[in-house]
Formats: structure tokens, C-alpha cells, sequence
């Protein structure tokens, strides 16, 4: 996939080494200690990159190479570069995997302020809107929770609701959207919380969607991978729509379903993604 630099951070990152000198003085562990239970972690360059681009508060990142994570920000992100090299500061191997669970490839961790409940609220709630909602209902796998909010950062949806027990800002969820919970109103929710807006519930019951437009207001809702939608879910949908599938084909994957919606939409009309 190709990188886009292009676009600015809408705002700055809260830096945790200003300069230099600060970073040399900064105590990485201890800080690290102090934050990690209320914080978001950012694993990895890409996930690091992305939540500074989108304005994400970030008071520590650290790398077991400055040179190595700068040249990969040249080369990815010019547009964060100044930002990272203010930010990074450099750990032994050892220290860096005591405080990550998974090592990363590119030897990069960040922690960062997750993003107020009420705002994500707001914003979920806002009317009228310019992109649908995702919601997950149910999910089971964070891996595949992860990749959908990755998508609907890139398709520019207004945010992903899940139900259910997934907690949709774990660390691997985190690291499965690659940072991009940053670029999109992420938040759990019941059924009965939802955000306003004609819900579109994908069922293979439904109506084709190759002859549906949906609405830039729709609430696009999928079921679990491995039951489906929730009883809660079906009552509360508007439509039922399916996707088109060969016969004896069982299901897709659920970011797959996402990813089909989501340009569907785009492509009958939805708004334009921004540059």
C-alpha cells in the first residue's frame, strides 16, 4: 500500500522529550511505569505515525533506534518527522521488551491519552452526517476489530461502535488499526445507545446491495464472525441487506464485509474522502 505524507497532523502531540538534552535526562522506565495503566499503547512506527498525524496527546515513545525510526520517517511520514525526533527516546533491546508485550519489527512503542468518551459521543451523535457509522456487534476477534477500524479510518466513516465484551481499545485491537482509532470516533456501546440514523444490519437474508444506496446518516452493522447479528441488533435494524456470494460459499471475513460496504457506499454516491 502506498504511503501518503502528504496530509498535516490537525494538531500537535503533547511531547514528552522537547528536545536532546530533556531526552537524556528522561527516566523512560519509570515514566513508562507511571502511565502505562491509564494510556494507550501504540505499538509500533506505523501505529506511532498515525496517532501523532491525527493529533493524538503522546507523552512517551521510545525506540531502540533513533536513527533507524527517523530514516523510516523520512522515508514514510516527512510530514511527522520534526514531531518523532522531538518525541523518541532511545532505549537499550532490554528495556524496550520489558515494556511491551509483543516486540514490534521496528523496535518502536508510544503511549498515548485515549480520546474523551464525550467527544467520541458528540461526534458519533452529530447530525447531520457526512459518513456513515460502523458498528460491530459482538465481535470476537481483535485482530479482525482492529482491521475494521483501519478501514473506516481510510474510507473517512464517521466512527466504529462495537457491542458486546470486546473492549475495542485493547492493545492488540491498537495494533491491528495501526494506530487509527486516533482518525475516527471509536466507542462501545448497547444496542439502545446508539447514535441517531437508519440502521443498514448485513444479513444473507437481505436485499441485495448492488441495488441499495445508502445514506451518508446509515449505521452500517455487522454481525459476529462466527453468529452473526444479535436478537438486540435485529430488532433494532431498519434494513437487512446482503452481499453478493457464490452459492455454497459460507461467509467472508469481517473486515472483508466492511471493506464492501464501506466502497459500495463510497461509489454510489457516499462523500468523498478527503485528501
Amino acid at each position: 500500500m502506498t504511503e501518503s505524507a502528504s496530509q498535516a497532523p490537525p494538531g500537535p502531540a503533547s511531547l514528552g522529550a522537547a528536545g536532546p538534552a530533556h531526552r537524556q535526562a528522561v527516566d523512560p522506565v519509570g515514566a513508562w511505569r507511571r502511565l502505562v495503566g491509564g494510556s494507550v499503547l501504540l505499538d509500533g512506527f506505523h501505529a506511532l505515525k498515525h496517532a501523532v498525524r491525527f493529533g493524538a496527546e503522546v507523552p512517551l515513545a521510545v525506540t531502540v533506534d533513533r536513527a533507524a525510526a527517523l530514516a523510516l520517517a523520512d522515508e514514510l511520514a516527512p510530514d511527522v518527522r520534526e514531531t518523532l525526533d522531538a518525541l523518541l527516546t532511545q532505549v537499550t533491546e532490554s528495556t524496550y521488551t520489558s515494556l511491551v508485550p509483543r516486540p514490534h519489527p521496528t523496535a518502536v512503542a508510544a503511549l498515548a491519552v485515549r480520546p474523551s468518551r464525550e467527544a467520541n459521543l458528540r461526534t458519533l451523535a452529530r447530525t447531520p452526517r457526512s459518513a456513515p457509522v460502523v458498528v460491530l456487534d459482538q465481535p470476537r476477534n481483535l485482530g479482525n476489530a482492529g482491521a475494521v477500524i483501519r478501514l473506516a479510518a481510510g474510507f473517512g466513516a464517521t466512527g466504529v461502535v462495537t457491542t458486546g465484551t470486546l473492549d475495542p481499545w485493547h492493545p492488540t485491537v491498537v495494533r491491528g488499526g495501526a494506530g487509527l482509532h486516533f482518525a475516527t470516533a471509536v466507542e462501545r456501546l448497547a444496542v439502545d445507545e446508539f447514535p441517531p440514523g437508519p440502521v443498514f444490519a448485513l444479513d444473507p437474508e437481505g436485499e441485495d446491495i448492488r441495488g441499495l444506496k445508502l445514506p451518508d446518516d446509515a449505521l452500517l452493522a455487522f454481525g459476529s464472525e462466527r453468529s452473526g447479528l444479535s436478537a438486540d441488533l435485529r430488532a433494532r435494524a431498519d434494513h437487512l441487506v446482503a452481499l453478493p456470494m457464490r452459492p455454497q460459499v459460507s461467509s467472508y471475513n469481517l473486515a472483508t464485509s466492511v471493506a464492501m460496504t464501506l466502497y459500495h457506499w463510497s461509489a454510489t454516491g457516499g462523500a468523498p474522502i478527503k485528501a
